[in-house]
């Protein structure tokens, strides 16, 4: 018997627009001065729809500080701590459950996070088109997943009786947090399953991967000097244009898998002044850890070839020979992130068991996402997926006119309801 499609109920419409409509992104996003993301009333109203489904809160806390004290936390996180009272009070993360608890190999997880990023317009449905931030990044995905939860509740009798369904709502997604303490702390508190699903926009496809990011710092720490005297101090300016053009031509596939961005460079903002001062970012995203340090390693023997070129070059010209002849002790490089994991999930008990759900899996070579599914990379006997509705690129995630139509979060809201019922299914001997 064919199951009936998925279809987002009026309450589910009402729920997606009233949850993009509240202010979500977290000071990462929004700066030390902004008003307090409204994430705990974000979660309350989801927890509250999925409690009509069954769920429970059985867990809705703000992590310890311990938590941001790790090595590997990025340093922005650990400087944003401090500069904003009640950080991390105001970005709990929750854990909604169905049924009792079962052990993980019982269990499938679901994440979602319900921080945007910064902007965005106001909450409007229109020819089935849902409009906001956090449309597509990730509140549709969310309310599609209610959705289907609901639909798989009816196909399965006795859903969170002898198979375990949770949900982790979670803060701390965005703005560079890459999880730490919001994803980070759930998962290493057993939140888990035997299968984790994290709803990230994939085109409606299986990704078993995830990538992670390190993030550089090039400063130029060198002497200021007025217009009428260029040569007297040091041009931080041409100094890093000059390394970001290296950098760019040098450093992208250097690493197989490794993708470079080449970000902010900043001096100064005046045109009567050479700019003794500056620093250049770049973000490296790396498929393996083995690749997160191959790329790290190639960005500092690349540096020091990019410095000593512009030595090179510039030491004949008056107006930049200082500049030249200090490159090396003027600039500084520092890692502002580093030593993240990533995920490269395999498994061929879940991949077929979730094939035969009639769900598809990206082919190896789509590029990966960077998300929270890579706190789940050393899970033992476990699978995990980036599963979820439109597209990043697409569908403007992180970009002015972000959306989702509802025909895609129907079609997510299905291949949930078929995910949950082939896990059921396999999980108590029937197939």
């Amino acid at each position: 018997m064919t199951a009936v499609p998925v279809r987002l109920s009026r309450a589910d419409r009402d729920l997606l627009l009233h949850l993009i409509g509240l202010p979500t992104a977290g000071p990462m996003e929004t700066g030390p001065d902004a008003e307090p993301p409204r994430l705990r009333e974000a979660q309350t109203a989801y927890a509250e729809a999925a409690a009509e489904l069954g769920f429970e809160v059985v867990h809705h806390a703000a992590p310890d500080p311990e938590w941001l004290a790790r090595p590997d936390v990025p340093a922005q996180v650990r400087d944003m701590a401090r500069r904003v009272a009640g950080f991390l009070d105001s970005q709990p993360s929750m854990v909604l459950r169905l049924g009792g608890e079962q052990p993980p190999e019982r269990t499938l997880m679901f994440n979602v996070h319900l921080d945007t990023v910064a902007g965005g317009e106001p909450p409007r449905l229109a020819d089935d088109r849902f409009h906001g931030r956090g449309a597509v990044d990730a509140k549709g995905p969310a309310v599609a997943l209610l959705a289907g939860l609901r639909a798989a509740a009816a196909r399965v009798p006795g859903l969170g009786t002898d198979v375990g369904v949770l949900v982790q709502a979670v803060a701390g997604e965005e703005g560079g947090a890459m999880g730490v303490f919001g994803t980070r702390p759930l998962v290493e508190q057993g939140w888990t399953g035997r299968i984790n699903v994290f709803c990230e926009p994939t085109r409606g496809l299986l990704v078993p991967r995830a990538t992670a990011a390190a993030t550089a710092r090039i400063a130029v720490a060198g002497t200021d000097s007025i217009d009428d005297h260029p040569e007297a101090g040091h041009n931080a300016t041409v100094l890093l244009g000059f390394l970001a053009q290296h950098l760019a031509r040098r450093l992208p596939g250097a690493v197989d898998g490794g993708r470079v961005c080449v970000a902010g460079l900043h001096t100064g903002t005046v045109h009567n002044k050479v700019y003794g001062t500056g620093a250049l970012l770049l973000n490296l995203a790396y498929r393996t850890a083995a690749a997160g340090r191959a790329q790290e390693e190639a960005l500092e023997r690349e540096l020091r070839a990019g410095t000593e070129e512009f030595a090179a070059a510039f030491a004949g010209l008056p107006d930049f020979a200082r500049t030249a002849r200090d490159a090396r002790r003027i600039t500084e490089l520092t890692w502002a992130k580093r030593g993240l994991p990533a995920l490269d999930s395999r498994d061929p008990w879940a991949e077929r068991l979730l094939t035969r759900a009639g769900l598809t899996y990206a082919p190896p070579d789509v590029p990966a996402c960077t998300c929270d599914a890579i706190w789940t990379h050393a899970l033992p006997n476990a699978h995990t997926v980036v599963y979820g509705p439109g597209d990043l690129d697409a569908n403007g995630a992180h970009a002015a006119g972000e959306y989702v139509d509802t025909r895609d979060l129907e079609h997510y809201a299905d291949g949930i309801a078929s995910l949950v019922a082939g896990f059921a299914s396999a999980t108590n001997g029937s197939s």
